[in-house]
């Protein structure tokens, strides 16, 4: 038997480069840095001082006060991109059984603001004296929990975690839960807020944070020579997965088909890559093996692309090493050279730009390239600076976690 076919029927996003899909997608096009100084803390003592926050954002506009106190901002901002997909979606208008709508998120590190003020409280004033609120905002599983009791959802809920992988995880489980007949809908997709004292001392510490102050907005370069780190960003994606049946049953708006997904672990290190990209490799092929697609018929690769200096190598020499000649043919990008990286939740917000990219025809650039690395074959298509128009039936997303956790999604325009 077949398994049921899986479409996605709405998105929502809350990015540094926007905070809604229209202008995510806007700036996405555009070439929009969302790197800037941190306005959160005081940076002096620390080696980066930038970082991809949130812009004119104000958390009263869509949740209450009083509501807002018992929420960490990782599910703050779960509750609002998951608001705007499901709006997107009409699905609380239509007909549904609530018992068959779950939610599956992902979010690599979950509440750190909240155990960090908590902490340092604690350590300042020496006395056992926790806000009761502590643990049901730190947890990283309270953000699926939450979309739930607000809608009422009561199929699976769970969270991924899988570090940068996080969401991609979440979506693969949402498309297997559904292909099973588990659930007609899953809301997918995950949420971070890590732009704290400790997310970038602890990044920092790692040497995986770009330090290039002088000029923030031109850190994220995804295989540039110059490339000297990631930029950390916030925010979260959702994506609303859907049994196509259902879905047309209801009369929904289809923007793609959920072909497939695949997993792999790199068996190799705690935070870099096999250097081959062994990896990514094994990933790319389950992924296709498991849509039942050709190396052929990609059209498009959101990479992973982080701007580290071994994590691009190795995750070009994976692409060529899957695709072979049909690599020259793919539109590659990584849209972390604009929105950052959003740990947890840059699978959910990349793999949205695919969907976009399929449902306009147009593969948003990889910005921040001014010299070329002679490590990565400048043969392939970057699109660089610059969007490029093209025809996309079928797109991969990458995300790859520290761990070794590796996550491929592919998606396919409806038909």
């Amino acid at each position: 038997m077949n398994p049921r076919r899986v479409v996605v029927t709405g998105l929502g996003a809350l990015t540094p480069i926007g905070n809604s899909i229209p202008n995510y997608w806007n700036g996405l096009l555009g070439g929009k840095s969302g790197s800037a100084p941190i306005t959160y803390f005081d940076t002096s003592d620390f080696k980066t001082k930038f970082a991809c926050e949130l812009k004119n954002f104000n958390a009263l506009d869509f949740i209450e006060k009083k509501e807002l106190r018992r929420q960490d901002k990782f599910s703050q901002y779960a509750t609002i991109c998951s608001e705007e997909a499901i709006n997107d979606s009409n699905l609380i208008n239509s007909k549904i059984d609530f018992n068959r709508v779950g939610v599956i998120w992902g979010a690599g590190i979950g509440g750190i603001e909240t155990f960090q003020n908590e902490l340092e409280y604690f350590f300042s004033n020496k006395k056992p004296r926790f806000n009761p609120f502590f643990i049901p905002k730190l947890i990283a599983d309270i953000a699926p929990g939450l979309i739930s009791i607000k809608y009422g959802f009561k199929g699976p809920n769970f969270t991924t975690v899988s570090a940068c992988a996080s969401s991609s995880n979440a979506i693969i489980d949402g498309l297997n839960y559904i292909r099973l007949g588990h659930a007609d809908v899953i809301i997918a997709g995950g949420s971070e807020a890590a732009v704290t004292c400790a997310g970038i001392g602890g990044f920092n510490a790692m040497h995986a944070l770009s330090t290039r102050n002088h000029d923030p907005k031109k850190a994220s370069r995804p295989f540039d020579k110059e490339r000297d780190g990631f930029v950390l960003g916030e925010g979260g994606g959702c994506l609303i997965l859907e049994d196509l049946n259902h879905a047309m049953k209801r009369n929904a708006k289809i923007y793609c088909e959920l072909a497939g997904g695949g997993l792999s672990a790199d068996a190799y290190h705690m935070t870099a890559p096999h250097p081959e990209g062994n990896g990514a490799k094994k990933v790319m092929e389950n992924c296709l093996r498991d849509a039942k697609l050709n190396i052929d018929e990609v059209d498009h690769i959101n990479m992973h692309g982080t701007s580290t200096p071994l994590g691009d190598i190795a995750e070009t020499k994976a692409v060529l090493s899957v695709f072979k000649n049909h690599a020259y043919s793919i539109n590659i990008n990584s849209t972390k050279s604009m929105t950052g990286h959003l740990l947890g939740a840059a699978g959910a917000v990349e793999a949205i730009s695919c969907v976009l990219a399929i449902k306009n025809s147009k593969i948003p650039p990889t910005i921040n390239h001014f010299t070329k690395d002679e490590q990565i074959d400048s043969k392939l298509n970057f699109t660089f600076n610059k969007f490029q128009e093209r025809n996309v039936k079928v797109a991969l997303s990458n995300t790859f976690g520290f761990g070794g956790h590796n996550a491929c999604l592919v998606f396919k325009k409806f038909e």
